[in-house]
């Protein structure tokens, strides 16, 4: 890990993937989007803490293992008696989005309070950049994550936030829109896919027009990364497009399950190693710059798919897939 660089902290659902094979069978894997990117930027080189308990049972022993062996620090060691959440996943076919159920009732990733994720964070040597997003903007969880981003914006931390919305499993959706443009606008940097800015109901012909349309409603945002599934991803500031790139060969897609946090954990980890993230905030990038970090993160998407679930890729793998291309 290099500890030269800025810290990143996560806060949102860690939880278990069953994801359904092809004999029908359901195989249990290890996830939820904001524990995947918390082990994604660990495996990019970075330092990465996760904020969130994690349960006594069977599956949280399991979820806390892996963030050891990658080399995330948990910020609350305690284990929870509550059960571990669950995804019931159909990958989907053809590179589409996999389908998701999610069980998450009194799951032990919610057992906890902001003033302890507040607390976690000033602890914290190096902190400049938190992350949260996924499951974390359940409008149930306003008053978890919501004053837990306003305390890192007032102690100067740049906030990254990952929208990745999940409509088909929120009984409210208009009460999930407002909870989420809510996150969006404490956030500095964002990433967002075409299909999540239809969820959000923005108005716009295309992604791009979509795509300004929301910094209108996030007065923070600065940069925003855009992801158009296989036509690759763009880079925007206030000013428009900054770059715009795609994988430029033919991949073997096992599926797509985790393939947008290694997205966002490469733009992240790339941010950080260019200086563009760091105590004095975020430094927008310029066109170079911005081309690089699209590369970075969507080498890091692409060999994440090749694989059968959330595999995250290392700074090493990512960067030779990256400059082959």
């Amino acid at each position: 890990m290099s500890d030269l660089l800025p810290a990143v902290a996560f806060a949102g659902e860690a939880l278990i993937d069953l994801i359904r094979r092809e004999d029908g069978a359901y195989a249990p894997c290890l996830g939820g989007s904001v524990y995947n990117q918390a082990r994604a930027l660990a495996r990019q080189g970075l330092r990465s803490h996760y904020l969130n308990p994690l349960s006594a049972d069977a599956f949280g022993r399991a979820l806390a293992d892996q963030l050891a062996a990658d080399g995330v620090q948990a910020a609350d060691p305690q284990p929870r008696l509550a059960p571990s959440a669950l995804a019931v996943v159909d990958p989907g076919t053809g590179g589409g989005p996999p389908r998701y159920a999610f069980y998450r009732e009194g799951v032990a990733d919610r057992d906890t309070r902001a003033e302890a994720l507040i607390a976690a964070c000033a602890r914290l040597p190096g902190l400049a950049l938190v992350a949260c997003g996924g499951l974390a903007l359940d409008p149930r969880d306003a008053g978890l994550y919501l004053p837990w981003l306003d305390a890192q914006r007032a102690a100067g931390r740049q906030v990254a936030l990952d929208v990745n919305m999940r409509p088909q499993v929120m009984p409210d959706l208009p009460a999930y829109r407002a909870q989420a443009l809510a996150a969006l606008a404490r956030a500095d940097l964002a990433k967002v896919s075409d299909e999540d800015l239809q969820h959000l109901g923005l108005p716009g012909d295309t992604p791009l027009a979509q795509a300004a349309r929301l910094f209108e409603q996030a007065p923070a945002l600065r940069l925003l990364a855009l992801t158009l599934g296989p036509e690759g991803a763009c880079l925007l500031d206030r000013g428009g497009l900054i770059a715009r790139w795609r994988e430029p060969r033919a991949l073997q897609v096992a599926d797509t399950v985790g393939a947008g946090d290694c997205f966002f954990a490469g733009l992240i980890a790339q941010a950080l190693r260019l200086g563009l993230i760091g105590p004095a905030g975020l430094r927008l990038p310029q066109a170079e710059e911005g081309l690089a970090l699209l590369r970075h993160a969507v080498a890091a998407a692409s060999l994440c798919v090749q694989q059968r679930g959330c595999v995250p890729p290392s700074w090493a793998a990512t960067c030779a897939w990256r400059d082959g291309a």
